[in-house]
């Protein structure tokens, strides 16, 4: 079974011009982007290589992912609503 890209443009694909605006303009956004294209690298590594970790920490790893997801789309809306 192929494993599903969590990028965030395949995430977001209706929001890339927002992304990208974010990406140029707000370091804060520019860290969180990083940092969870750095975390969903590391899951993707382990989940095709079938690398041997330990359950909880793959868990912990896509709920931090998740949580970076879900901080990122706030300010992606919180953008939108103010241009």
């Amino acid at each position: 079974m192929p494993l599903t890209k969590h990028a965030l443009l395949n995430e977001f694909p209706e929001h890339h011009h927002t992304i990208r605006h974010l990406k140029m303009h707000n370091a804060h956004f520019t860290n969180l982007f990083n940092s969870y294209h750095e975390l969903d690298s590391e899951v993707r590594h382990i989940e095709e290589n079938n690398s041997p970790v330990d359950d909880n920490y793959l868990e912990l790893l896509k709920k931090r992912r998740l949580h970076l997801k879900d901080q990122i789309f706030t300010i992606i809306q919180k953008t939108e609503l103010a241009l």
